[in-house]
């Protein structure tokens, strides 16, 4: 049984009911519920009573030091078989750490820890570390983003992973390490026996001078599909040394997030060359990076190769244009894997609209997720739209947001969705302006077609 609530008020009366409920749950979510220390005192009970209980989720509410205490007290009896506890943006400090120290001491069935978004602290982590070297802890995910780290901490993350071999996750994503402590920790990586598959670094203050050490860990650890290092300043030179790693034979990467690091159509090359020789990499990320109508020419080349898989191309804010359409629309006419193409943000108008959809249109295309916001659309291209929301049944989410579409565009978007034959699930129109009687007709749609939601 499962209870997942999210954003509610919880009165006396509904918190009772709910207690009820929760003796037979095996997860129970309860994010952004406005719950406190005092609710704590209520769910211990419940992990000490409640054997089959394995996921415990309380993101985004004001539990505090005194609520985790609370929590620990259930965590810490024989009974207790939790696997996954979040607490992120919970208003904790490092005090609450020595007590979830003592859970990761004394409970091995926690394989998932997750308390980013609180004011931990270097010396917090610390001692979650020492709790981590014991034998007892079968750790494998730890999620530590904005917990107000810096480079002070790697010497004990390190020690720790050296103990870990269970680790399989390790997300430091929007603390400020920098390149010394990076490097460091990469050392560690490479040497610990942990079979690493997801590394998050995001907002890490990395430059081109950690990428070497970064390489190094993907070269060394095929266990590592998932690597983000966004928002980083790496830059074409980083993204090569990168490259070195990703290229290597033993590395089986498969998600890639590079998101914001100033690359440029310089590194496009390289990506490409990645792309479709990879078999692995199914997803990558480059949103907002300055790739140029150039860049993604070369993106479009490496998509048609047969070898490419890639399932999923986030080009989101890459100062595309018109310009790129055709080679884009190419793409999309040879390769059957991509599934998600993000490419809003770009200025791409009408008349690449219209270039795109001749690939959509293609046979070959098995586009489920299209991303068309902020694209300088008109209703101008809304009828192509319409024919591809028609016709592509594998098509079951278009974004179209931020686009001076009007009621006439609208419409036509409308009229696709009626259809039998238009499979689109989720369509995302916001800030898109429209009169009174265009919104009732969207209204009256989504209760004839319930499975439609529109977002706007």
């Amino acid at each position: 049984m499962e209870l997942d609530i999210q954003c509610e008020e919880m009165s006396p009366s509904r918190w009772a009911e709910l207690l009820t409920t929760m003796k037979s749950c095996k997860t129970i979510r309860l994010d952004d519920c406005n719950l406190s220390s005092s609710n704590c005192e209520d769910l211990s009970s419940i992990i000490n009573t409640n054997p089959s209980l394995t996921e415990l989720k309380l993101n985004n509410n004001e539990l505090g030091d005194e609520g985790v205490e609370y929590l620990c007290k259930g965590l810490l009896t024989p009974s207790c078989s939790l696997q996954k506890l979040w607490l992120q943006n919970c208003n904790l400090t490092s005090a609450s750490c020595e007590t979830l120290r003592s859970v990761l001491s004394a409970q091995p069935s926690l394989t998932e820890l997750h308390v980013g978004d609180n004011r931990l602290g270097t010396a917090g982590v610390k001692v979650l570390c020492q709790g981590m070297m014991n034998p007892s802890c079968k750790l494998q995910k730890l999620q530590l983003e904005y917990c107000e780290l810096t480079a002070d901490i790697v010497e004990a993350l390190n020690t720790a992973l050296q103990s870990k071999p269970t680790l399989k996750e390790l997300s430091l994503s929007n603390n400020t390490l920098g390149d010394t402590a990076v490097k460091q920790l990469c050392r560690g990586l490479v040497e610990a026996s942990c079979n690493l598959e997801l590394l998050h670094l995001e907002n890490c203050g990395i430059t081109s001078d950690s990428c070497m050490e970064i390489s190094a860990v993907l070269r060394s650890k095929s266990s590592l599909m998932d690597l983000s290092v966004g928002d980083n300043k790496i830059g074409d030179s980083g993204l090569a040394l990168l490259c070195q790693g990703l290229m290597h034979p033993s590395c089986k990467i498969q998600k890639l997030w590079l998101w914001d690091c100033d690359l440029t159509s310089a590194s496009c090359k390289d990506l490409s060359r990645l792309i479709s020789t990879k078999e692995t990499l199914t997803e990558i990320s480059l949103i907002d990076n300055n790739l140029r109508d150039s860049g993604m020419e070369m993106l479009c080349q490496a998509l048609k190769d047969p070898k490419s898989k890639l399932q999923e191309l986030w080009v989101r804010e890459c100062g595309l244009t018109t310009a790129c359409c055709k080679a884009v629309s190419s793409a999309l006419s040879t390769n059957k894997h991509l599934k998600v193409l993000h490419i809003g943000e770009n200025k791409l108008g009408d008349a690449g609209v219209e270039l795109l959809c001749e690939g959509l249109m293609h046979p070959n295309c098995n586009i489920q997720s299209l991303w068309l916001g902020n694209c300088d659309l008109t209703a101008g291209s809304c009828a192509t739209l319409a024919t591809v929301m028609a016709t592509k049944q594998c098509l079951t989410e278009l974004d179209l947001s931020y686009n001076p579409l009007e009621d006439e565009g609208i419409r036509k978007i409308c009229e696709a969705l009626k259809k039998p034959s238009c499979n689109v699930q989720q369509l995302i129109l916001y800030d898109i302006l429209w009169s009174s009687e265009v919104d009732d007709e969207l209204r009256a749609l989504e209760e004839s077609k319930p499975e439609v939601k529109i977002i706007s």
